[in-house]
């Protein structure tokens, strides 16, 4: 009987297919914050067409009703500066926006920053890797038998938290880059990324209008924690805990939609409420972003998938549902955008009045 290699039994190679992407882990590094900018949102110039977009799509099949698109036959390395400004527009109509067999993960560090940064200047991250001899602004994702900090800072959680990565950033982030390596084999390792547009517009009209004109707290204190709770002398803290006061419902600068954004992972009160009163209309948003299946899409990878998500409209979780073990290798790339915009407290539109009339019609 012969014998099988390691590369036939798991379907991957022994040695990860892309060395230079490898996470680099130095305890003594710090980083400068990006700092406070004038954000021109790309979105604004773009052809509400998207014919500099779609000119080579062979293909534009939605995930979902309300979330995700899957664009063939684009390859994002040969946009033009049209191309990428209707990216941002769709991206912000989309919520996310999948795009696959990318000659993107072969240009290079600088030239895959040069396009990522059209949307916004770089975020840094404060405790995940980046590659060693690569920019600071790329963030490593890497699943491994040789490397389980992934794994390991999830043990003592349900890895499925949605969530706005660096949400407490006084700019969080727009347009974001997340670009498959080596996935594992078969299935699983899937994105789950949700509209938090429908996620209002799914409330009720006088609970939304109720949660317009409220700020929440957005903190990285419990992330910095879990960093330094599992991994000890070798923790990664780049940067002092950031926090920040947000809108709990914003406005998309482009779209003018509205949408929840208060995330599991790093907003931790309302402001001006009592700790009681706070953690109940919070883990009730939490959940109900969590439950929202029919406003999610579910993103499976092949190596060249990239996804491109607008953090204002989405949240996101990952799910480490694939063995131990297998290869999952990303990377990662976080344009920053907008500081957020409060929605209005508007007059009644009609809609509270509706839902009474519907309850007293109910109650006869």
């Amino acid at each position: 009987m012969a014998i099988k290699t390691a590369a036939e039994i798991t379907g991957q190679a022994p040695e990860a297919l892309y060395p230079d992407y490898l996470p680099f882990y130095d305890p003594l590094e710090k980083v400068e914050p990006v700092g406070s900018f004038e954000h021109q949102d790309p979105g604004h110039r773009a052809d509400p067409k998207k014919p500099n977009l779609l000119r080579t799509a062979t293909a534009v099949n939605d995930l979902s009703p309300h979330c995700g698109t899957e664009l063939l036959g684009v390859q994002l390395d040969e946009l033009s500066n049209e191309g990428l400004d209707e990216l941002a527009l769709m991206c912000a109509e989309r919520g996310c926006l999948v795009f696959r067999d990318q000659h993107y993960i072969d240009i290079g560090f600088e030239a895959q920053k040069r396009i990522a940064e059209h949307f916004g200047p770089l975020h840094k991250h404060g405790w995940m890797p980046h590659p060693k001899n690569g920019p600071e602004e790329f963030v490593i994702v890497y699943d491994s038998k040789d490397d389980l900090r992934i794994r390991k800072s999830w043990a003592r959680k349900n890895p499925i938290q949605f969530h706005v990565d660096q949400s407490p950033e006084s700019q969080p982030p727009g347009a974001t880059f997340f670009c498959m390596l080596e996935s594992p084999p078969g299935v699983g390792g899937d994105t789950i990324i949700s509209s938090t547009v429908r996620a209002y517009q799914s409330l009720s009209p006088s609970f939304r209008k109720r949660l317009e004109g409220l700020w929440a707290v957005h903190s990285t204190q419990k992330a910095v924690s879990r960093e330094l709770r599992d991994n000890g002398n070798s923790s990664v803290m780049r940067k002092p805990v950031t926090r920040s006061i947000h809108p709990v419902v914003t406005v998309h600068p482009v779209t003018g939609q509205k949408s929840l954004f208060v995330n599991s992972s790093y907003t931790e009160s309302i402001v001006g409420w009592d700790d009681d009163e706070s953690d109940c209309i919070l883990r009730f948003l939490f959940d109900h972003i969590n439950r929202g299946h029919g406003f999610a899409c579910s993103v499976r990878y092949e190596p060249g998938t990239i996804v491109i998500w607008d953090q204002r409209v989405t949240q996101h979780t990952q799910t480490l549902n694939y063995d131990a073990g297998h290869r999952r290798h990303a990377f990662r790339l976080t344009p920053l955008a907008n500081v957020p915009i409060p929605s209005k407290i508007e007059e009644d539109d009609g809609e509270c009045r509706k839902d009474e009339d519907r309850i007293l019609l109910n109650l006869c």
